[in-house]
Order: C-alpha cells, then sequence, then structure tokens
C-alpha cells in the first residue's frame, strides 16, 4: 500500500511495542503471579516460554503485518487471494474483533486508573474507606464520565497518526515509566518488613515445578506478555520499514516488558508485606491494597501520584495499540481518512461499552468472553496462516530482511509445528483453566 505510515525507527517501534505489551497486566497479574506460583521457580518455565515461543510469535506477527503492508483483516485478505480463496477478510475480522474487544473494556479501566490518579494527587486516599470506595464506583454511573475521557486521551494520540501519535507518545511514556518504576522499586525494598516480600519473590520454591498449573499458568503469561492475539502486533508490524530488524526488536520487545514486569513485582510485593497487606491478584491488589500502602507509608503521598502516573502510562500505552487495530482496520476496509476512523472506533467503543460501566458482572462475562476464547483464537488464525498457508519458508525470509543476524532453516520447524501447535494448546488451556 503506497503512502502508508510507518515508524521512523527501530527505537520508536521497540518502545510502542513494549508500551502495547505493558499493560495493567504487569502491574498487578505478574506480580501476582511470580509470587503464587514458586517466586524464582516461576521464572524458570515464564522466561522459557517468552523467549522460545512469545519472541517466535512476536516475529511471526510482525513479520505478516510487515510482508503485507496491512492490518489482520487486509493481510489475511492477500494471503487468502493469493492462494485462490475469497475469506480472507471475513477471517481476519476474528483477531479483528479479539483485539477490539478487549479495547472495549480495557479502556473503562483506563477510566478507572484516571480516576484514581486523581484521587492520588488530591490526596484524598485518606479520607476514604477504598473497599467501599472502590465497590461503589466500578459499576457505577459514576465511571462513565472516567471511562470517556480515557477515550478522549486515547483518541487524541491515535488521531495523531504512527510517528506523530502513537511512536511520539511512547517515547515519552516508556522511559518515564521505567524511571517512575525504578525510584519507586527503591523505595519499596527499603521498606521495614520489605524483606519478606522479597523472600516471597526471589526465593524459589522449587516443588512448584513440579505441578503442572504452574507451567501452563506460566506458559499462559509468556504469550499475554507479548501481547499475541494475531492483530494487535501485525498492524505495529504493518508499520515497520523494510529494512528494520525484527527478530532484533521482537527479543527487545520481550525482554523489556519482561524487565518492567519484574521491577513492578518488586515494587507491589515487597511494599504489600512490609504493611501485612495480602498481595492478591486482580482489582483489590491495585485499586484497593496499593492505595493502603501509600496511606500507611512515610511520604506516601509522593509515591502514591508517582506509582498512579506510573500506571496511567501502562494502561495509555496499551489502549493506544488496542485503538489502532480498529482504526486501522475502518481505513482499511471503508478508504476512510485517520481522523473519521479514529472518531467512529471512539465513539462505537464508548456506546458498546456503557453497559460494561453500570454492570459489573456483564462486564466480567465480556471480558471472559473475548480474553478466553476469541484473542487466543486469533492468535492461533494468524500463526497458522502466516506460517502454513502464506509458507514458512518465505515467512522466514521476511523475518531475515533487515536482520542483523539471520534466522537459519532450523527455525522453520520450529514455527510451523512447535510454535503453532503450543498456540493451539494456549487455546485449549485457557478454555480449560478459565483464563490466564
Amino acid at each position: 500500500m503506497s503512502g502508508r505510515e510507518t515508524f521512523s525507527g527501530k527505537i520508536g517501534f521497540i518502545l510502542a511495542c513494549v508500551g502495547a505489551a505493558m499493560g495493567l497486566g504487569s502491574i498487578w497479574m505478574f506480580p501476582w503471579r511470580l509470587g503464587t506460583y514458586g517466586g524464582a521457580a516461576f521464572l524458570v518455565p515464564y522466561l522459557l516460554f517468552t523467549f522460545v515461543l512469545g519472541v517466535t510469535g512476536l516475529m511471526g506477527e510482525f513479520g505478516f503485518g510487515r510482508s503485507q503492508q496491512r492490518g489482520a483483516m487486509g493481510a489475511f485478505e492477500n494471503v487468502l487471494r493469493e492462494k485462490g480463496k475469497g475469506y480472507g477478510a471475513s477471517l481476519g475480522i476474528i483477531p479483528v474483533l479479539g483485539v477490539t474487544g478487549v479495547f472495549i473494556f480495557y479502556i473503562i479501566v483506563c477510566g478507572w486508573i484516571l480516576k484514581y490518579f486523581v484521587l492520588a494527587v488530591t490526596n484524598a486516599f485518606g479520607s476514604l474507606d477504598l473497599p467501599a470506595y472502590f465497590g461503589a464506583f466500578a459499576g457505577q454511573p459514576e465511571s462513565i464520565v472516567w471511562h470517556l475521557l480515557a477515550m478522549i486521551v486515547t483518541l487524541s494520540i491515535v488521531i495523531k497518526g504512527v510517528q506523530g501519535g502513537i511512536e511520539k507518545s511512547n517515547k515519552i511514556m516508556m522511559p518515564a515509566l521505567f524511571i517512575i518504576l525504578f525510584i519507586l522499586m527503591i523505595r519499596s525494598l527499603t521498606l521495614p518488613g520489605a524483606g519478606k516480600g522479597i523472600k516471597f519473590l526471589l526465593v524459589p520454591d522449587w516443588s512448584h515445578l513440579a505441578d503442572p498449573m504452574t507451567w501452563v499458568i506460566a506458559l499462559g503469561m509468556a504469550f499475554f506478555t507479548v501481547c499475541l492475539g494475531g492483530a494487535a502486533m501485525v498492524v505495529y508490524g504493518s508499520y515497520l520499514k523494510k529494512d528494520e530488524d525484527i527478530p532484533s526488536s521482537a527479543i527487545n520487545t520481550a525482554f523489556w516488558t519482561t524487565i518492567a514486569s519484574l521491577i513492578s513485582a518488586f515494587v507491589t510485593i515487597p511494599a504489600a508485606f512490609a504493611f501485612n497487606m495480602d498481595p492478591q491478584a486482580g482489582p483489590p491488589l491495585l485499586f484497593i491494597t496499593v492505595p493502603q500502602i501509600f496511606q500507611a507509608m512515610p511520604g506516601g503521598y509522593l509515591f502514591g501520584v508517582l506509582f498512579f502516573l506510573c500506571v496511567t502510562f501502562a494502561a495509555i500505552s496499551s489502549a493506544i495499540n488496542l485503538m489502532e487495530v480498529p482504526v486501522e482496520a475502518v481505513m482499511d476496509r471503508f478508504k476512510l481518512s485517520r481522523n473519521k476512523s479514529v472518531i467512529i472506533v471512539a465513539l462505537l467503543g464508548f456506546l458498546v461499552g456503557l453497559p460494561l460501566d453500570i454492570n459489573m458482572n456483564l462486564f466480567g462475562m465480556f471480558a471472559d468472553f473475548v480474553t478466553v476464547y476469541l484473542v487466543p483464537f486469533g492468535a492461533v488464525i494468524a500463526a497458522f496462516v502466516f506460517f502454513w498457508i502464506y509458507g514458512v519458508d518465505r515467512a522466514r525470509q521476511e523475518i531475515n530482511r533487515g536482520a542483523a543476524r539471520p534466522l537459519g532453516k532450523w527455525w522453520e520447524f520450529h514455527a510451523k509445528y512447535v510454535f503453532v501447535l503450543t498456540s493451539v494448546a494456549v487455546l485449549i488451556l485457557g478454555i480449560v483453566v478459565g483464563g490466564f
């Protein structure tokens, strides 16, 4: 597609991809998984799956997008048309719908984050009964205003395009996020009683490696952490220049996302132990436990503001990527301008999300359907289409274009069989365990 937008270079691309992958899951889900499934022992399967399988998936999605110069729907359409099949776009809509579904509920959570950032800035945590407050806020009409604000913030970035919006914002947010996380980690590790949390995270309980669930959760987290879903990284790949190094970009994306997740664990878990609070997963950790920690911590106001600013950056950077998927699809399908496409996606996404604002049961069911079924299915389809239908030999050639260290012939078996079959296993296991 002539005249297609591109990232300015490797650094901007990697920062955008780290921003896409480094969402709220790294702040509250990863620390809990790490602690619950054996501490340092959990890192053995997690790092293995991330860098052996997750990186392969990233290279595939980057290469798929770049080879076709289109997002998922257009890429599927091109490849299937080449084989004489006319249903490529219909197949490609599955991963697009999956990511769009995540965007619809995720932007609501971004609204909650913005609300809590304001609470931190106004020093309001001390006057609130946080468990009762969160229950009275989430799922209530008040959250609609913050949902709308989060949508406007995301819209204002995506509408400026790949370099002027997505890349520029991540070049600001990602370095700031890492700096803030590091400052918060130092503070957390120096709290009296933080040693228990450090032990919780670092002392391996090797018995967990004998538990199949440790390996299942690590596998699911590896795919989740690098944002594999058949559309999000495909669309970013479609904005890559032909001479960019895909293998290096994939490894760097996985590395820095993992580093961010680990630092997040050393921010939240030692602090939770220091104040005798439960480092549990989900909204209670982020919206109840962490604010209570900052209430009790010396200098808690400053660190609370920094923490929720950091979480805001993580949330918005992921929302940008999620929004770009349906925006690119609308631009591609209907030949509309970016401005019109962004406004259409934002408006429809907000309207569809309104019922989720006021009904947490509906929110949960919608999020579970999208994340357990639709997104993993999209990842499987994209891997199969690129490595099997497009052809793993051609896929390797595309991925090696511009690579300083090209992949060898051995990689073809790994991608075509090991990775694709593992993707199917992730889909099935996710359904069995109810999601990762």
